[in-house]
């Protein structure tokens, strides 16, 4: 189990499926969960994921929601999860970056979630799944996480780079998802959707070509990348791509734009951001 690689394809996952320490973690919809999910799948409600509360709704849950969370889906530290959704991997990304936040870092990614395994004809059940609650004390792990407090005074630093995973609409405050429209000041606009083949079953993109892309717009691997979007959702992708990628210092930003369009006194640019090759002498 311990070289199950991140990325797991679907006819991996049918071959190890019934593995007694394999915990399939399903963040799709309610009524996809109720109407086919991979057998043994235990369902987790992506509103599970986030804190609700107005105006940053996604930040990172109380540990008393946490542990009350993963005690119900019946989480060990030996475990092995695998996390996927049925839209492409914002929610299983944002489950992955929870895992990392209580220290659990054994689990993959499957590539192309229910899409890929219903369209590929692998077996589904319609019966919910509840595995035997067990017992947590959950210690927060803060290395995965950005505060708004951590890297304000940082965003001219060029060892820090800020993804920016909503729309190009929303990036240029164009549209406007709270009480100020636009984006961090420096942040690089890659919208989680253009990370997504949607000819090949949701899958993710060619890896070295989305490697090259982040390359070419300043996203490297030697920086440290703070990853948003509205509510730290879509970012969940952007965050299990790198993960993916192998990139070492990668943080998720729960407050997200919820947070930073919504408090007076944050910087903010509106409009297109040039990109690097742009700058070139």
């Amino acid at each position: 189990m311990k070289d199950w690689p991140l990325l797991l394809e679907t006819t991996q996952l049918a071959e190890m499926l019934y593995d007694p320490k394999l915990l399939i973690l399903d963040t799709s919809s309610a009524a996809n969960y109720a109407e086919h999910h991979i057998p043994g799948a235990v369902h987790i409600a992506p509103s599970e994921l986030q804190g609700g509360i107005k105006p940053a709704v996604g930040k990172l849950p109380s540990i008393e929601a946490l542990n009350i969370l993963f005690a119900k889906v019946g989480l060990t530290p030996d475990t092995h999860v695998v996390a996927y959704d049925d839209e492409g991997g914002g929610w299983a990304g944002r489950l992955i970056w929870t895992l990392d936040v209580i220290g659990h870092r054994n689990y993959s990614y499957l590539n192309g979630g229910l899409h890929a395994w219903l369209d590929e004809g692998h077996p589904s059940e319609q019966v919910a799944n509840h595995p035997a609650p067990t017992k947590q004390d959950i210690a927060i792990d803060s290395l995965a996480i950005a505060e708004i407090e951590d890297f304000i005074s940082m965003l001219d630093n060029n060892q820090l780079a800020i993804w920016d995973a909503r729309s190009a609409e929303e990036y240029r405050g164009e549209k406007v998802l709270a009480q100020r429209g636009g984006h961090i000041p420096g942040a690089i606009n890659l919208d989680w959707l253009e990370l997504i083949d949607r000819n090949n079953h949701m899958r993710l993109k060619d890896l070295t070509s989305l490697q090259a892309k982040l390359n070419e717009l300043g996203i490297t691997a030697d920086k440290t990348i703070i990853t948003h979007c509205q509510t730290h959702h879509r970012s969940g992708l952007s965050y299990l791509l790198m993960k993916i990628l192998g990139y070492p210092h990668i943080k998720g930003y729960h407050g997200s734009w919820g947070e930073w369009g919504n408090i007076d006194t944050t910087p903010i640019e509106t409009g297109d951001h040039p990109q690097p090759s742009a700058q070139k002498p």
